[in-house]
């Protein structure tokens, strides 16, 4: 069996390498937070790292006493919360509503439009934003020149999660849909055609046809949204928080 999947389990080798080289090795160096650690000693970071003496779990400690640790954590799942209620369904929706047009013209163009955020960085994302819902942005900018009180959505706390989610879906809800409409595809059309038979209507035939057929899909993207729960896009915050620093 092995000599027959030889050739898959070479192609598989770079991806292999890539994950243990950038994913499992760095996780040696988190034993530094075991340790005092001091840039200072020795000549170089590696040396800095050996002599430097441990600690336990003093540090761990000390954080969970702190209360901003604590209120990170509460935005941090708070914010994953939001984003899971209202970002997953949203390339559910759109795939669905894609593959209800009969035209392949129309089809193609949506899919590319939507599924183009999905390439730009963050940096871009959140420079659009700022120039699109920032104090000097350009609704700002149209309502002042017609005598209207500007706004600043990117230093407002109070839509401060509503703001990274809806960047959050329009930068990588094209890409369930390009996921969801794979799955859409390998559906079998019998199955539409014997609902009709039976007196479906469009509805009952989504219900129970598409969407058990989504439903190994939706699960795994739905367990890989699950474990992104302590991070949620540490760089678009990083990259939020300079952008807004300025103005604020």
């Amino acid at each position: 069996r092995r000599r027959r999947a030889g050739t898959l389990l070479l192609m598989t080798l770079p991806a292999l390498l890539l994950v243990l080289v950038f994913a499992y090795v760095p996780l040696l160096g988190n034993l530094v937070a075991f340790k005092e650690y001091d840039p200072y000693i020795g000549d170089n970071a590696f040396e800095a790292f050996l002599r430097s003496p441990w600690v336990g779990f003093e540090q761990f400690t000390e954080m969970a006493a702190d209360s901003r640790f604590w209120d990170a954590v509460a935005n941090t799942l708070a914010l994953f919360v939001i984003q899971l209620v209202l970002y997953f369904p949203v390339p559910i929706a759109l795939a669905l509503l894609i593959n209800s047009v009969l035209s392949p013209t129309v089809r193609a163009w949506a899919q590319a439009v939507l599924y183009l955020p999905h390439f730009f960085s963050w940096v871009l994302v959140v420079t659009v934003f700022q120039q699109i819902l920032g104090g000097a942005g350009i609704i700002a900018h149209q309502l002042r020149a017609h005598g209207y009180e500007g706004f600043d959505l990117m230093t407002n706390p109070e839509t401060f999660k509503l703001l990274v989610t809806f960047q959050t879906v329009w930068k990588d809800a094209g890409w369930g849909v390009i996921v969801f409409l794979a799955a859409l595809a390998a559906v079998n059309p019998d199955l539409y055609e014997a609902a009709a038979m039976d007196g479906a209507d469009r509805w009952r035939r989504m219900w129970h046809v598409t969407l058990p057929a989504l439903r190994p899909v939706i699960a795994l993207l739905l367990v890989l949204r699950v474990g992104d729960a302590l991070t949620v896009g540490f760089e678009q915050f990083l990259l939020q928080r300079d952008a807004v620093g300025p103005a604020a």
